[in-house]
C-alpha cells in the first residue's frame, strides 16, 4: 500500500487487513441476509459510525470508480462481500473527503463521483402510498422520499442521484436510469411516497 498511515494500529503492519477485520467483526451477527433488506445501505442493521471518533490514520490507496466499482492498490475488490462491509462503515464528512471508520481507526479513501449506485428500481406499497423502492450495488434498498430526494448529475448526463444518510449519495446506473424514466409519466413526473419528483 502506497497510502500514508502514520498511526497504522494493524498488528501485522496490512492496514486493509485491519480492516476487513474490524468491519467484520462489526457486523457480526448482523451479516444475516434472511428477510426482507433494511433500508440501509447494505440492507443489513447499520453500525452507528455517526457516534465513532477515532483518530484519523492516514489515506489508503482505495477508490470507488465512477462506474461504482472498488480498487484497491490498482486492483478490482471482486468480492462483493468485502465491498458491502466497506459500504457498511462509509462516510463523508464536512471536508468532502470520504472516510472508512471503525471505532480505532478512521481512513480517507477516493471516489471519483459518488460512492454507490442504483441498480434497479420497483414499486412497493408503503405508509405513504406507492414508493419507489431503490436497489443499490451494495444489497440495500432505499425508499425514495423525502428523506432521500433525486437530484440531477451533470458529469453523468444528467442521470440522477439519491442521497442517502452519512454524507452519501448513489448514482442511478444507465439501466436503473432509464428504468426511472419508464416509470415517469407524461410531464416527466416521479410519484413517490406521496411525494411528486420532476426529472426534468
Amino acid at each position: 500500500m502506497t497510502a500514508s498511515k502514520p498511526n497504522d494500529t494493524s498488528a501485522t503492519g496490512d492496514p486493509l487487513k485491519s480492516l476487513v477485520e474490524a468491519a467484520g467483526g462489526i457486523a457480526g451477527s448482523s451479516a444475516s441476509d434472511a428477510g426482507e433488506p433494511l433500508p440501509t445501505v447494505t440492507g443489513r442493521p447499520a453500525p452507528p459510525i455517526e457516534n465513532w471518533h477515532p483518530a484519523y490514520c492516514g489515506e489508503m490507496d482505495m477508490e470507488i470508480r465512477a462506474d461504482g466499482s472498488w480498487w484497491h492498490e490498482g486492483t478490482a475488490i471482486r468480492r462483493h462481500e468485502f465491498v458491502r462491509l466497506f459500504a457498511s462503515i462509509l462516510k463523508r464528512e464536512s471536508d468532502g473527503e470520504y472516510y472508512l471508520v471503525t471505532p480505532a481507526e478512521k481512513v480517507r479513501i477516493r471516489v471519483q463521483l459518488h460512492p454507490l449506485m442504483v441498480v434497479d428500481a420497483e414499486y412497493s406499497e408503503g405508509p405513504s402510498g406507492p414508493t419507489l423502492m431503490l436497489s443499490l450495488n451494495t444489497g440495500g434498498c432505499i425508499p425514495l422520499d423525502a428523506e432521500h430526494p433525486l437530484a440531477l448529475e451533470p458529469a453523468a448526463g444528467n442521470a440522477a442521484y439519491v442521497t442517502l444518510g452519512n454524507g452519501l449519495t448513489a448514482l442511478f446506473s444507465r439501466a436503473a436510469w432509464y428504468r426511472l424514466v419508464e416509470l415517469a409519466d407524461d410531464a416527466g413526473i416521479i410519484h413517490s411516497a406521496g411525494q411528486a419528483i420532476a426529472l426534468l
